[in-house]
């Protein structure tokens, strides 16, 4: 008696073919993907974009507006209002309201601080170059401390460290001419439809 042998049951020994790189598991249609950068390069960031022209003429306007103001306010005071660090500060709230740096606490807060950290030094060293470096490094731990990052208040410690002014009377003038700068920060910001102060305490 003869016996038909069993068909062949095992399983293939060779695996399915690999779909070839870069195309669709089943249909094979190639699939785009983004070429990855040169190993050890990284892609640098560029300038920041052109404002459109109302935000750059407003924003101008507006800083123009601000120093002037502190000015005229300065000359019916007898007093000068206006230094260099508070045009850096208008700088930073009409140019990049956003920043952490241009927000109100940071303003007020920076530059009150920064000036008490000026004259601070001056009590303890007196005034000169010496005292005006120590001061303005100083001010930078203490507006990191207080969370009131404004970097143009570095100089008002300098200023208050190298030429010792009335303390109370240029703390007065100081807390004036930022809450200008923030006023004038308001009414840009609404112009130009940005959001100023995204905080403000």
């Amino acid at each position: 008696m003869t016996t038909t042998p069993a068909p062949d049951t095992t399983l293939p020994t060779t695996a399915p073919a690999a779909t070839p790189a870069g195309t669709g598991p089943a249909t094979g249609t190639p699939v785009v993907t983004p070429a990855a950068p040169p190993a050890g390069t990284a892609r640098r960031p560029g300038p920041p974009p052109r404002p459109r022209p109302r935000v750059l003429l407003l924003s101008t306007a507006g800083s123009v507006a601000a120093l002037l103001i502190l000015v005229a306010v300065g000359t019916v005071l007898h007093q000068p209002l206006l230094i260099p660090p508070l045009a850096a500060s208008m700088a930073l709230v009409a140019g990049a309201p956003d920043l952490p740096l241009s927000q109100p606490r940071s303003v007020v807060g920076g530059q009150l601080l920064s000036a008490l950290t000026g004259f601070a030094v001056l009590a303890a060293a007196g005034p000169g170059l010496w005292s005006a470096a120590v001061a303005g490094g100083l001010a930078l731990g203490v507006m990191m401390l207080a969370r009131t990052p404004h970097s143009p208040a570095a100089a008002t410690a300098v200023i208050v460290a190298l030429q010792s002014p009335p303390f109370w009377s240029f703390l007065g003038l100081l807390a004036l001419a930022c809450a200008v700068l923030v006023g004038v920060g308001l009414g840009a910001a609404r112009a130009t439809g940005r959001t100023y102060p995204t905080y403000w305490f």
